[in-house]
């Protein structure tokens, strides 16, 4: 007995066998053109999501309706450099810049430094170090004043205590280092 006549004897007996089967392979294909038109439908909105921000990269289209009302205007004017004749001058404008920030958001100025520059210091960053006590809510705005305008300054290190519980005031101590590139060391 070869094995066509095996398989024909087989589905002669139990004739709705194959039915059955086929049955079940045409369900199984059905059920499986939903799950490939939503894989088709999400590849489709990746593509389209993954253009938006290429062409927000390249300047093409905004990035929200929040930036559709943004003005050109709104970008901080002046020099990205700290001014000053001379290291000193601009690490005072420096240290101006960021007590009358902490004094903005209503904190004290506990102490304050100017880091020595060497002579011979290549980077041309002026840095100064700040103590100051102020309300936990007024640390984002103060760190936004200082690294959103001009000229462009960099929180270098921050340091944060918890308020004692014992003190009734709230205040937290912070110490901020921050630092600028001084424009005087770019025409040497």
């Amino acid at each position: 007995m070869t094995i066509n006549q095996f398989f024909d004897r087989y589905i002669a007996r139990y004739s709705s066998v194959p039915a059955v089967c086929y049955g079940a392979l045409v369900l199984v294909l059905f059920m499986t053109v939903p799950f490939a038109v939503a894989d088709i439908v999400q590849r489709h909105r990746a593509v389209i999501e993954t253009a938006e921000v290429l062409a927000r990269f390249e300047h093409r289209a905004p990035a929200s309706s929040a930036e559709l009302g943004r003005a050109a205007g709104d970008v901080p004017q002046g020099s990205p450099f700290l001014d000053g004749q001379t290291v000193t001058v601009a690490s005072a404008a420096l240290l101006q810049r960021v007590t009358g920030a902490i004094s903005r958001v209503g904190g004290n100025v506990v102490s304050s430094e100017v880091e020595p520059q060497e002579l011979h210091s290549a980077d041309g960053f002026v840095r100064i170090t700040a103590t100051c006590e102020l309300e936990q809510k007024a640390l984002q705005p103060l760190l936004y004043d200082i690294e959103a305008g001009m000229p462009f300054l960099f929180v270098d290190q921050f340091l944060a205590q918890a308020p004692v519980p014992a003190s009734e005031s709230g205040r937290i101590r912070v110490v901020l280092e921050v630092s600028g590139l001084w424009g005087g060391s770019q025409s040497k």
